[in-house]
């Protein structure tokens, strides 16, 4: 089973895989662009999930409390 702890770990360091912001870990994504998915819809599965997190992260201004999460 996977904690909480390292869902949030995996989800800060997700890379996007596609679109204007690839290659950028999801953490590093603007915020504007998560608004943008969750008007439209977050992707189905894990990084659908990880998105909606890091939506989550950014509206309550947690980004940086999490940039010690970062691996590089």
């Amino acid at each position: 089973m996977v904690s909480d702890q390292q869902k949030l770990v995996e989800a800060v360091n997700q890379v996007m895989p596609f679109g204007k912001y690839a290659g950028r870990k999801l953490l590093h994504l603007p915020e504007p662009y998560l608004v943008w998915f969750h008007g439209k819809g977050f992707p189905e599965g894990k990084l659908g999930e990880q998105l909606a997190l890091m939506y989550e992260v950014k509206l309550n201004g947690l980004e940086k409390m999490l940039q010690p999460l970062l691996i590089d």
